[in-house]
């Protein structure tokens, strides 16, 4: 609580950051002051915009390495890969500060908002709902991570009050009734933007409420139906009459060039013009974290030796093990009908035309193998890298410096920087939402199948619609839709409110070792293309079970349990999960200064709707 709220009390100076782009124009430290601000309507958006940003930004790093390493999506040699994620982890405590710091900065902005005189009321309705379901996005986030927290309803008044070290924990089924509430007054005061926007609006808070109703259905052991019949009801709601479209190009989703688009709700917008003489944590730094070695030109990509797992492999059915050719459309044994795969993770003989433009595209085998090329661009890495033989693909990436001017008029101002906007919330997650509600509850499933249908005909070419469908094809066409998108351990963890053998048995069981003589086999089939242009498929792509080579062809497998010791095999995790393995530590030093949120101290249920409230019928 010590950490908590003097992150809430650091609020209080919510505005004294620096500006970016237009979009998140904010004022200067130099010039800004409760007294001298939100004289007007443009100063009360520009009050509120940096609530899109920079209080997330510590959240990058735990916002994949949950969402995406413990899920088993992304490998990444780290605690979050084996279920020994500890309380000091570093990601772990920036997570933490980050959200609880998007709390406290939402409460200050409403706080000074509301007490502008200046404003229009349609502008001090429109940002306080914008702060309202940002501050519900960061308590949904919280909730799902570590469980039972405490609500901090007004940060003036706890530190006044001056009992913050003795706040209990408030029950699952309390934290989601307080998202509840606050998602439903902001939805009195957001207009129903029927366009494209990049602020938030009624349908950004409405499709989030789906989405609560879906993960609170199960929150007390077993599925609520009441919540499952809301969560489609809401569902549909912002399906039929929020005026949203899916993008026709998947892949088109990810590119910074449609960071403003008609399918997605709520998302972080960063900026790629901050430099050293501020605006940090204004940008997106996902790509340094992520992209091989050689792929950006500031040295700063780190991501050759972490990259998509092979148990995701395995569930689009295209893997590191497979002959490149049968990713070439026409090619005999042709495999790679999914349009999501290659925007998830690329492979050996993979082309990305939207990096790197001005060389006719991004080929990873080149910038591994072929020295000219590389040390003629922004050199690379002398072997492939990651041992699951799949690098990162292009969620959260823009490339080179050119590529970036090409998306946005400019090139990042430093290092660790861009602007490609990270997505939340789009509306193939509300389609799926109102599925998956459907047929948990019980409901019309010829009704949700449809848009099941629709979200797989987006990608999956020469498909053929079904005419039903299960939750356990819910559950993995969630996988490959979302994948790399921070979610899919917040899949886990819903279901495991009240079907944990379930998500326990398939984390037990996956993929989350590497290959074994990946590199070699890679390597040569590289070289062979460049020896005999146009006769690649003389030369034969083998996989092995034994590694036994036969002196001409490179062989390469996964390990196989009992045969590989020391090897990260599936089994070597079976022990490592429980129903405990769904509930993250709380950051050490808070429990330290405040023992009521120590896990053994049972959390207090309280009457929310009675407890609490948001007035703002003065605006």
């Amino acid at each position: 609580m010590k950490n908590i709220l003097k992150i809430a009390a650091a609020a209080v100076l919510a505005l004294s950051l620096t500006g970016c782009d237009d979009f998140l124009n904010r004022p200067t430290i130099d010039n800004y002051s409760t007294g001298n601000f939100y004289q007007n309507d443009d100063q009360c958006l520009m009050g509120v915009n940096y609530l899109y940003n920079s209080p997330w930004y510590d959240f990058q790093r735990g916002f994949l390495s949950v969402g995406e390493v413990l899920s088993g999506n992304l490998y990444d040699n780290t605690e979050f890969l084996n279920f020994t994620t500890s309380a000091s982890n570093e990601y772990m405590v920036n997570m933490s500060k980050s959200l609880w710091s998007e709390i406290g900065h939402c409460g200050t902005v409403i706080d000074n908002i509301r007490l502008a005189k200046g404003p229009s009321s349609a502008i001090k309705k429109q940002t306080i709902g914008e702060a309202l379901t940002w501050k519900a996005m960061a308590y949904f986030f919280l909730v799902r991570a570590y469980g039972e927290v405490p609500i901090i309803h007004d940060n003036a008044k706890t530190l006044n009050d001056g009992n913050y070290n003795e706040l209990y924990r408030n029950t699952k089924e309390n934290l989601y009734d307080y998202i509840l509430l606050t998602l439903e007054t902001a939805e009195t005061l957001l207009p129903k933007n029927d366009h494209q926007t990049e602020r938030l609006d009624y349908w950004s808070a409405r499709a989030l409420e789906a989405k609560v109703y879906l993960t609170m259905a199960g929150a007390s052991g077993s599925l609520n139906k009441a919540y499952l019949e809301k969560a489609a009801e809401i569902a549909k709601d912002v399906i039929d009459n929020s005026g949203r479209e899916l993008m026709a190009n998947y892949e088109d989703l990810f590119k910074g060039e449609n960071n403003v688009n008609n399918e997605c709700f709520i998302s972080w917008r960063w900026s790629g013009k901050t430099n050293d003489n501020g605006g940090w944590t204004a940008q997106n730094s996902f790509q340094n974290d992520i992209a091989m070695g050689g792929f950006g030109q500031w040295g700063d990509n780190w991501g050759h030796w972490k990259g998509i797992s092979v148990d995701l492999q395995e569930a689009f059915g295209v893997t590191a093990l497979d002959d490149p050719r049968t990713r070439i459309e026409g090619q005999p044994g042709f495999k790679d009908f999914d349009a999501r795969r290659k925007t998830t993770y690329m492979l050996p003989g993979d082309l990305y035309t939207q990096f790197w433009r001005a060389d006719g595209g991004f080929d990873p085998l080149r910038v591994v193998y072929d020295d000219d090329y590389k040390n003629a661009h922004y050199g690379g890495e002398t072997n492939w890298g990651v041992g699951t033989g799949a690098h990162c693909g292009a969620k959260h990436m823009y490339g080179n410096n050119a590529d970036h001017v090409a998306m946005f008029g400019y090139a990042p101002a430093r290092n660790m920087t861009s602007g490609v906007h990270t997505h939340l919330l789009r509306l193939a997650d509300i389609y799926l939402i109102y599925a998956e509600a459907c047929v948990l509850g019980g409901g019309n499933v010829g009704d949700g199948v449809k848009y099941l249908n629709d979200v797989r005909a987006r990608s999956i070419k020469n498909y053929q619609p079904v005419s039903t469908y299960t939750f356990e094809d819910i559950w993995k066409e969630r996988r490959k839709e979302f994948a790399m998108e921070g979610d899919r351990w917040y899949d886990f963890v819903r279901v495991s409110y009240y079907d944990p053998n379930f998500v326990i048995n398939e984390l037990k069981y996956q993929h989350r070792g590497t290959y074994y003589g990946y590199d070699d086999c890679f390597k040569a089939y590289y070289e062979s293309m460049v020896a005999a242009p146009g006769q690649v498929a003389s030369w034969v792509w083998t996989k092995d079970t034994n590694l036994e080579e036969d002196g001409v062809t490179p062989k390469f497998r996964y390990p196989i349990a009992g045969q590989d010791a020391g090897i990260a095999y599936p089994e070597a995790y079976q022990n490592s999960v429980s129903a405990e393995t769904f509930k993250l530590p709380i950051y050490e030093d808070d429990v330290i200064f405040n023992k009521n949120l120590a896990s053994d101290v049972a959390p207090v249920s309280i009457d929310v709707r009675g407890t609490f409230s948001y007035d703002f019928s003065s605006l």
